[in-house]
């Protein structure tokens, strides 16, 4: 006897034979064989997109407009005149100054999988014809936290710029100071900071990306020092996560706190640009600013 949901009497049933999810199942032979990462989920609205439509879309989501996380040298395929570069400090990393427990070994791991040496890629190309200095933090790197090759190879550059008299951008994406090299990771705020304000002072443009996330020590140095701040759209910036500061004030925070949106309306940030207008935008600052310095 089984219970009949739509009536309150009880009738007598028969077990009847339905057949499971299972029982459809194609045999092995015959499904479809898709190869993997040909397609990627939207993780916003869920849309499912060809990956190489994906990447001529520069990695944005051409239905909610959500951007995806880009590597360095992807950045600089999509910034660059032909996605041509000089890259310079290209073997400067670390060396785990404090002796930091399993850090030589973390930092090993994560060489191999990213294929980079350390959380920032620096060189040198042309936008609209025009030669720049360029930074690219990746996030794939430590969640591109900031250690004392990142300072390192930033303030090198700076001085590169300064001496060939070349405006300067870096594209941010930093989760803060990487807490294995302590001290010597916050240093790098000041001494990239020091090398930014000379490359100012000379009479040189400084533009900053800040991308997803801008976060930590990043946020409190150089990446709001840039005489242009650009963001791209929906990003985290700020210094403490929203959480943290939630939990120190003991307040509930503005809706969209901390995101590009919300930094625009209230000064922070110049310009919110699309991911496949940042190019097109970039170049024609230089220019402008090209032809200032000439007139």
């Amino acid at each position: 006897m089984r219970t009949n949901p739509f009536s309150k009497k009880h009738y007598a049933t028969t077990n009847i034979y339905r057949p499971q999810p299972q029982d459809h199942q194609q045999p092995e032979e015959e499904r479809p064989n898709v190869p993997q990462g040909i397609m990627t989920k939207c993780p916003k609205c869920g849309k499912v997109i060809y990956s190489k439509i994906l990447l001529k879309n520069h990695k944005r989501c051409d239905e909610c407009g959500f951007h995806f996380k880009v590597s360095a040298n992807e950045r600089f395929a999509m910034i660059l005149d032909d996605g041509e570069w000089q890259e310079f400090d290209s073997q400067m990393t670390t060396r785990d100054p404090l002796n930091f427990p399993g850090y030589g070994d973390k930092l090993v791991k994560t060489q191999t999988l990213t294929g980079l040496v350390d959380g920032v890629v620096t060189g040198k190309g042309k936008i609209s014809g025009l030669p720049v200095m360029l930074a690219v933090m990746d996030a794939a790197f430590f969640m591109g936290s900031m250690g004392s090759a990142i300072g390192e190879k930033l303030a090198r550059l700076f001085e590169r710029a300064t001496k060939e008299r070349l405006p300067i951008i870096i594209f941010t994406a930093s989760g803060g100071a990487r807490m294995q090299e302590g001290i010597f990771s916050l240093m790098q705020m000041a001494k990239v900071s020091a090398a930014a304000a000379k490359h100012s002072e000379a009479g040189l443009l400084y533009i900053t990306v800040l991308t997803d996330p801008t976060t930590g020590g990043v946020t409190a140095s150089f990446a709001m020092l840039g005489d242009i701040i650009i963001a791209e759209p929906d990003a985290l910036i700020g210094f403490a996560g929203p959480r943290v500061i939630a939990q120190t004030i003991g307040q509930k925070l503005p809706e969209g706190f901390q995101k590009a949106e919300f930094l625009l309306e209230h000064g922070f940030v110049d310009r919110i640009v699309p991911r496949d207008q940042l190019k097109q935008t970039l170049g024609t600052l230089i220019k402008v600013h090209s032809e200032w310095r000439q007139s």
